[in-house]
């Protein structure tokens, strides 16, 4: 992909790196999928991961634009719109080939695969991990190569010992404000926006911390699904500490 396009890329996940802590770990892929559709109305962006007693497990993130193929298929039939040169769907399967390549490199990862359903729109990656905090170090890596300096870095943690899973949320109080110098069209992209994450476990969940995230049936899962917009402007946070029975 050209230069030009990179910085647009580059431009557009900074500010995504610092209005939510949650967007680093997804940053690695949406800058493949979410950007070329940057002016659909409606998106989705799902996190899952699934813990073995062991402390390894799989991770998915997931974006789905389906509510809004029929725009995003148009857009793609175009040149560029409001100043973003909008890339083919080959330009798009290189970059995400390129993210498998990297991701592989990575340590503690493996079993990395992708899919692009242009179809329906929805992009997909997989990856395992020998443990958890090796996709704290995918964060970490993202934001020094995009030089981006900071010290609260949204964390995944499970301690086999006492069989319990961390995911701790920073909030950043200039999320807002960066925000809000978005231009009026690309603000317009997030207001429907939501994220749900997912996860997973080998035991029942004894209790969890955040009262937003519901478990379920089997009592060996827990969801939580919110807006972009309330990340955003902080009125939800998805830090959740889950207790498990041993």
């Amino acid at each position: 992909m050209a230069t030009s396009n990179r910085t647009i890329f580059a431009q557009n996940f900074c500010l995504l790196l610092k209005l939510s802590a949650m967007l680093r770990k997804l940053r690695f892929f949406l800058v493949l999928i979410f950007i070329p559709f940057v002016f659909t109305s409606c998106f989705e962006i799902i996190e899952e991961i699934t813990m073995r007693a062991d402390g390894s497990g799989d991770m998915t993130i997931t974006i789905n634009l389906s509510q809004s193929k029929t725009k995003v298929a148009s857009i793609l039939l175009m040149d560029s719109i409001n100043g973003y040169k909008v890339p083919s769907k080959q330009m798009i399967q290189r970059e995400v080939n390129e993210a498998v390549a990297d991701l592989k490199k990575m340590p503690g990862i493996s079993n990395v695969k992708s899919t692009t359903d242009f179809t329906n729109y929805i992009g997909t990656i997989t990856f395992s991990f020998k443990e958890i905090s090796n996709i704290n170090n995918i964060s970490k890596k993202i934001l020094e190569t995009q030089k981006i300096k900071t010290s609260n870095i949204s964390t995944y943690s499970y301690n086999k010992a006492t069989a319990t899973f961390a995911r701790d949320y920073k909030y950043y109080a200039t999320a807002k404000s960066e925000f809000n110098k978005l231009k009026k069209e690309d603000k317009e992209v997030f207001k429907t926006a939501t994220y749900t994450s997912i996860y997973r476990f080998a035991n029942t969940i004894a209790k969890h911390s955040n009262p937003l995230a519901k478990v379920s049936k089997s009592q060996k899962a827990v969801m939580q699904k919110c807006s972009v917009m309330d990340l955003i402007n902080g009125k939800t946070s998805v830090t959740n500490i889950v207790q498990l029975s041993k």
